[in-house]
């Protein structure tokens, strides 16, 4: 392994953006300083002004395998994610067969050691039966239990009330929540039904799974969480009305109740189906301009504790169906730091804001060992982004093995220059170098 000096970079890192010299050696930073003497690396990296950030953590992607290997698969998708400056994920479960017992998650775990380039961990899957198998998930080394309160790919809804209570009752760990009542939904699809038939236009997709059913099931699992002393996070926030169920008054160390806001829901409204169509059909749908604009403020205003991007891939084929066949999801790691160094473009945010969001937090909300930060000792996930280069998303760039995106045409005003991961360097000037795999993230069990 090369030890890897980076020189005049702008490092932005907890609050603070300073001019400093990194030194990578075997797999961490081992040195943070104003100037350090370019001898003690095999290769020394030229910043020249470049802003260096902590490695992103995206707490929650799709990447299909086993199963669905068809739309993509960790090999291919972690490429995407490092061309993303993301250094690590956290997949989810609803994979075929569906991740419901230990055996099925270890199958994840061992695919991801031999092929993924980024750094890895894998919810174990709640059903209404698999209480059992659940509670034997290790702590230290899975990041949570993810259970579907609203049915989504695959079939893992979590309905049973008994269930429900039993998990938020006995499981230890982080529980992260797909929150959308089912009921709800299913009144809504069947009066559009009765109107439209099977022609229902994709317009009508944050109506029939609505704000309501978001609120719902969100305030139930908050509920749950509040009764039982349960770790809750609630993935993909959609409206804006959900932003109330959460505090801003104690850190995020302190919180046992936390959310999450994915990009796809900062940058699309509901007046983006009629160009997109179902290539921004997501589950919980993108809804009005008014619930973007909250939830930006509500990640902000720290309601919202982390970023992510609900990475769920499909096929051009199978989006491009009608409204009830195509499926839910779509490819975002390769452009979501882009996208969030747009919004800081535009005076929406803060580099320290999302380093802090996207970074910082998930590795305290997660209690991820030594990642997250670029401090000496911590393992050396880094990237380096040009935020006067310009990069325009096109079929021919894009390395999702779907092969399309939701930001195609799009000119983003800011650039990943280089990723690393462990001290390799795995991407450069558009080129995904494949210097080795990520390691399984290990998680402090303190308080559990």
């Amino acid at each position: 392994m090369k030890t890897i000096l980076i020189v005049n970079a702008n490092i932005v890192n907890e609050g603070r953006i300073q001019q400093l010299d990194v030194l990578m050696k075997n797999g961490r930073f081992e040195k943070i300083a104003s100037s350090i003497n370019a001898e003690e690396a095999d290769e020394v990296i030229d910043a020249d002004g470049k802003y260096l950030l902590p490695g992103l953590i995206d707490d929650q992607v799709h990447f299909r395998e086993p199963g669905l290997t068809h739309k993509a698969n960790i090999f291919t998708e972690s490429r995407a994610a490092v061309a993303g400056g993301i250094t690590s994920f956290m997949e989810m479960p609803n994979t075929v067969p569906n991740a419901l017992n230990q055996e099925l998650l270890e199958d994840k775990y061992q695919i991801a050691a031999k092929n993924s380039i980024a750094n890895y961990s894998f919810f174990m899957g709640a059903s209404n039966d698999n209480i059992e198998e659940v509670l034997k998930t290790d702590p230290r080394k899975v990041c949570g239990v993810k259970v579907f309160m609203g049915s989504s790919t695959g079939n893992m809804l979590v309905d049973n009330e008994d269930t429900l209570n039993n998990i938020f009752s006995k499981v230890p760990m982080l529980i992260a929540t797909h929150c959308e009542d089912e009921a709800t939904i299913r009144a809504n699809t069947e009066k559009f039904k009765k109107e439209y038939g099977e022609n229902v236009p994709i317009e009508m997709h944050p109506i029939i799974r609505s704000e309501e059913a978001c609120y719902l099931s969100s305030s139930l699992a908050v509920k749950l969480a509040k009764e039982h002393g349960s770790r809750l996070h609630v993935l993909h926030i959609s409206t804006g009305k959900e932003t109330e169920l959460f505090d801003n008054s104690i850190p995020l160390e302190k919180k046992k109740i936390t959310a999450e806001a994915c990009v796809h829901h900062l940058w699309f409204s509901d007046e983006d189906y009629k160009e997109k169509g179902t290539l921004i059909k997501w589950n919980p749908a993108v809804k009005t301009a008014e619930d973007r604009e909250t939830i930006f403020q509500a990640l902000l205003d720290d309601k919202i504790d982390v970023l992510a991007t609900d990475h769920a891939p499909h096929t051009l084929e199978e989006k491009q169906n009608k409204y009830f066949s195509a499926p839910s999801g779509g490819p975002l790691v390769q452009h979501n730091l882009m996208a969030l160094l747009d919004f800081h473009k535009q005076g929406k945010i803060s580099l320290e804001k999302i380093v802090e969001k996207a970074s910082h937090n998930v590795a305290t909300l997660f209690r991820i060992e030594e990642r997250g930060y670029i401090r000496e000792g911590y393992h050396a996930d880094c990237v380096l982004v040009d935020l006067g280069k310009e990069y325009t998303v096109s079929k021919s760039n894009i390395l999702a093995k779907c092969g399309w995106s939701p930001f195609e045409g799009h000119t983003f005003p800011s650039s990943v220059h280089s990723t690393f991961v462990n001290g390799n360097k795995v991407y450069e000037n558009g080129e995904v170098i494949e210097a080795g795999v990520g390691e399984r993230m290990l998680f402090k069990t303190n308080g559990i």
